[in-house]
Order: C-alpha cells, then structure tokens, then sequence
C-alpha cells in the first residue's frame, strides 16, 4: 500500500458548506490528522468532525498511525509517502461529550497516509506527519484510493481539504454490500466494489436480508470480488511463500494465533488482511490487527501470558522485531516482504533459508531450494536458522514460516503450474501479478467453498408441498449435531474435490474448524439467514394459496384448524409490524382474502363461538 498518486479535486466549495454528519458517518466517521510532539509525544492535531472521538480513542489513533522508527526511510534527502491500515477495539459504549452513540462498532479501521519529509533543521532530522481516515467498516477498495487524493491534498491546503472530502463523501448514497457503485469525488469518480454482507461483521451494520445472497460458486468469466479486503494482491503479498500458502489458509481456518512480521507497516497490513480474506467466502470472527504495535492494550495481555498458556485467537501484523523477544511463545510466526533498500536489512532482502520452516522456493516458487548450491556454510546458516527460530530475523530479514502445525491440505500442483512468470520486467510483472492474484482467489474462494459444503444441509429451506396447506407452522431446520456430522463425513467421504488435495486425516480438519473461534459466528449467521429464507417463502405461499381451492377439499376439522392456524399467524403479523414496522400488504392480503374466507367455511357451532 506504499506510493501515491497524483489526483485533482475541486476546492472552489463554498466557505459555508459543510458535511452532513449522519451522511458522512454512513462511510467515514472521522478525518484526522496527526503528529509526533518532542514532549508529547504522537498527538491528533485536527479531527474532521470536531469532538467526535473520545479520548482513549485519539490515544489509539496517535499510536497506530506512526510506523514504527525502524521502518522509516533514511534518505538523505526526498520525500516518501506510504499507505497502510490499522484496526483496533472500542469499548461498548463511546460518550463524546453530550452525545451518546448506542449503536458503535465494537472495532474501527484507520486508513492511514503518511508522509516523511527529511528536514536538518528539526532535531529528529526528519517530518512525518499522517493523515487518517476513521471509519467503522472494512471498505479498504474505498479508502486506499480516496487516501490517494486527501493525503497530498492536505499537504498542500491543510485542514480544508479534511472539510472538503468529508462534504463531497456526505453526498454519497449509503453503502450496499457486495455492490458495485460509483463514488464522485471532485472531477473524479472512485469506482468499487464493495465486500459482500456475508463477509462483514454483523457489527459493521449489516442486516440479514443483506446477508441473504451466499453463491457458492462464481461463473468462469465473472471477476472475483467476492470477500473482505478481495481488492489486495495475495500473489504478490506471499510470493515467496506460496508453497506455504495451503498451511496458512489451515492456521486462518481454524482460527489458529498467527504472527506476521514484516519490513514495513504496507507490506505487515496486507498480509494480515490477505490472510483474512484467504478464507472467503466464511466469516472471519478471529481478531486481527493490520497493524499492531506495543500501545495496544492486547500487547499487555499477550505479554502476561505464561509459558504453556494458549494464546487467543489473533493475527498480528507487526515491524517492531521486539515482538520477538516480548512474545517468544507465539505458536505461529510468519515474516514476509522485503526491507526499503535504506534499510540496514536491505542486502538480505527475499533471501531465504532452506528446510521445512522456511517455505520459501525459488523463483515463482515452483520448486525448492536448489541442492546444486549446497555448501557446507549453507548448512550451518540452515541449522542456525531452526535453532535461533524467529529471533534469526533480528540479524536478517528471511521470508519465511515457523511453526509445529503439520498442514492437513497440499498444494495444489495444477494452480501453481498455472502461475506465469514475467521476467525481470516491473512492468509485466504488475500485469501477471494481477493474473497470478485472480487465479489463487479462486482457488481458495473453492477450496473454502467445498470445506463448507457438508453444513449445507443444515441451512436447506423448505416450501410447502404442492396442494397443501401453507396455513401451518413450516418445519424447522435439521438440528445440528457435530457428532452425527462428523459422522456422516467419516462414512461418505467430502467429496472428491477435497480428497485430492487433503491427506487421509482431512476428518481432524474439521474437528479443529468445529472447536475453532470461526465456525460458531458463521453457523449462526448462516441458520438466521436461512430461517428468515424460509419463513419469506411460505409468507409468499401464504398470499398465492388458492383458499377457496383449499376449503373444498378439507374436512370441518381440517377448516377449524386451518382458521385457527390463520388466526395465530395475523396476531404474529401483527406484534411484528407493531415491533418492526412490517409492510402491511401482507397483512391486509391475508386478512381480507384467506381469514374472512375460510370463516364462511366454518361450521355454525364455531362462527357462534367466535
């Protein structure tokens, strides 16, 4: 997420106009700027709306805005921008000052870009300020664009081009999951495509009619866009660790502690964030911070644990290697990209080490290490490296995986056949890496697809039989049992796709996926989802039945039960519509047309009684 790009907004707006807040927070909740002070330390300097963070939350902004001192650029002389994201966790309630928020999102993302500036005159010998866009929802396709217009932006105007932005997102119409849409911004239109409901925490504001439209698979010739954080380049992020990328997609899976440890806060965020996304179409429940850094209270936490203590289910994304050291213990260290050629780590940069623990192959990574190139020196560094673990990293930077977890799912050989090599050429390696990215999205959107297929029985509606009475309470949906499941796997097998690419002990896949922190949240959405599919369908049932069809051939105790059936169902219609503002045409439907005319049907005995 490093660069910018140069784009021209209109600031003839007039003096006097000013964003729509409620607008404005449907997107964004707040535009900040921040600075590093000798004695203060990192500071929010300027909050676009005014007075609507709290305290602690500035605190977090100004911490996790500012990459980390060694990952700043050490050129003598020029300017570098870069752009990364950040999340972190709010309390259940947020007061700022007289007003009170009842509905926040338990996280918010920073959308960070921040410019360093060498400048002898200060005493850091060196400027850097960020620019952040808060907002309650993941929509990273929207906010690394617009960054690339407010950052340069706010550098040349300052603080008016935060009110400026923040008029022009207010005009915008509300967001819709899974959608394409079409964003004006000054003489420019940010066309995205935003993640699909399912996708996204049900805190994010999403309902359950959003998250009705699962697919299951995508036609051949239609662009995969389909999961949270879709827009960033997995190829690219892990091409050095693409043999490692089955193992990894496990640890996401089921919800395992990952470590991942990277040069820079760009290429640390993008890999925690691919990571989630390599699970898609599933929700991911695991907390996971882009960007993490020791002010975070969880860092207190985790670093209390004791040895032998598991730790909670996180992905880290880190460039402080005093992580290192702090968390000895963490089960699953990943270290990914390369270091800025300032860096002191730059003459390692992609280098590797051979053995298990690495993962890295050569090249497109098709093939391991080469044995031609063996030396005793060779050796020795590769014995060095699986004594010293990760700590190896704080002499060099190797990508590379360190953990104990023995992957259950191979890599498959006929995707990474189809990976294309660009060469030396910058140029066309961009080009293949948007090929190469598309390729490994829909592999993983079908491995992730057909891991979850037998829970689909599970979430299978039903409507009522041709003839029948739709006037009845439809039949819930299956219990759940993870015994029987399991069951029932370990007889039929998952099917055919999965045995190809799994060893014989694919079954402990899904026990661990059953006790992991992902399967419940998922589950849940999923049976809420299908139930209110289910209960649409027999609504609708309900108003094209045939009553007069119905009565003619029910007996008197079948028209009593029916109209007592009827009965119970308006007074649900309406407590419902009284509690949720339900649509009338239903209810107007089915009264004036079924109730009254399955009441001429009723013996005499029962219209006295009534």
């Amino acid at each position: 997420m490093s660069g910018s790009r140069s784009l021209t907004v209109k600031t003839e707006l007039s003096s006097t106009a000013s964003a729509d807040t409620d607008s404005l927070q449907r997107w964004i909740f707040a535009f900040c700027a921040t600075r590093f002070d000798l004695h203060q330390g990192q500071l929010v300097e300027e909050c676009y709306p005014p007075g609507c963070l709290t305290h602690d939350e500035e605190r977090e902004v100004a911490y996790n805005s500012f990459p980390d001192s060694v990952t700043q650029h050490r050129n003598s002389s020029g300017i570098h921008d870069c752009l990364f994201f950040f999340r972190f966790h709010r309390p259940p309630e947020s007061h700022t000052g007289d007003v009170y928020f009842a509905t926040v999102s338990r996280y918010m993302y920073g959308y960070v870009f921040s410019r360093q500036r060498h400048d002898e005159r200060l005493k850091r010998g060196v400027e850097q300020k960020p620019v952040v866009i808060l907002s309650q929802n993941p929509y990273s396709s929207v906010f690394r664009p617009l960054l690339q217009i407010i950052g340069p932006l706010y550098f040349d105007i300052g603080e008016k081009a935060l009110e400026h932005i923040a008029s022009y997102v207010s005009t915008w119409s509300t967001p819709v999951p899974g959608k394409l849409m079409d964003l004006p911004i000054g003489n420019a239109t940010l066309k995205v495509s935003l993640p699909p409901a399912h996708c996204l925490p049900m805190e994010s504001g999403v309902s359950l009619e959003d998250t009705s439209s699962v697919a299951p698979f995508l036609p051949n010739n239609q662009y995969i866009a389909h999961g949270l954080f879709h827009d960033l380049d997995v190829f690219g992020t892990f091409k050095g660790l693409l043999l490692q990328l089955w193992l990894l997609w496990e640890l996401s899976l089921i919800g395992e502690p990952i470590l991942i440890i990277a040069p820079t806060p760009p290429q640390c965020c993008e890999a925690v964030a691919s990571l989630v996304s390599l699970v898609a179409p599933l929700l991911c429940s695991v907390d996971f911070r882009p960007y993490f850094t020791i002010h975070d209270p969880l860092f207190s936490h985790l670093n209390s644990l004791k040895e032998g203590e598991t730790f909670p289910p996180v992905i880290l994304g880190v460039t402080n290697i005093f992580f290192l050291k702090a968390l000895p213990n963490f089960p699953h260290v990943v270290s990914v990209g390369s270091p800025p050629k300032s860096s002191r780590f730059s003459s390692s940069a992609r280098s590797s080490s051979t053995g298990r623990l690495s993962g890295r192959p050569e090249g497109m990574g098709l093939s391991q290490h080469s044995w031609k190139k063996f030396s005793p020196s060779s050796l020795l560094g590769a014995v060095k490296f699986r004594r010293d673990g990760p700590l190896c990293l704080m002499t060099e930077h190797k990508e590379a995986i360190w953990s104990t977890y023995s992957a259950i799912t191979k890599p498959d050989k006929s995707i990474l056949n189809r990976f294309i090599d660009a060469g030396m050429s910058p140029r066309a390696e961009k080009s293949m890496s948007v090929v190469n990215n598309e390729i490994l999205r829909r592999h993983f959107w079908e491995l992730t697809t057909n891991f979850l297929a037998p829970f689909s029985p599970y979430f299978r509606t039903t409507t009522p039989l041709e003839g029948s009475s739709p006037y009845v309470d439809p039949p819930t949906l299956p219990q759940f049992d993870a015994d029987k499941l399991l069951a029932d796997l370990s007889a039929r097998s998952p099917g055919k796709f999965l045995l190809k690419r799994m060893a014989s002990n694919w079954l402990d896949l899904y026990r661990r996926f059953l006790k992991g922190p992902n399967f419940v949240p998922w589950f849940q959405r999923r049976r809420a989802v299908a139930e209110q599919e289910q209960d649409r369908l027999w609504r609708d049932a309900k108003m094209k039945s045939d009553i007069q069809g119905l009565i003619s051939k029910m007996s008197e105790l079948e028209i009593v039960d029916s109209f007592d059936s009827i009965e119970r169902h308006l007074l649900r219609e309406i407590q419902q519509s009284g509690r949720d503002g339900f649509s009338s045409m239903y209810f107007q439907r089915i009264s004036n047309r079924s109730f009254f005319q399955i009441h001429k049907g009723l013996p005499f005995y029962r219209k006295v009684l009534d």
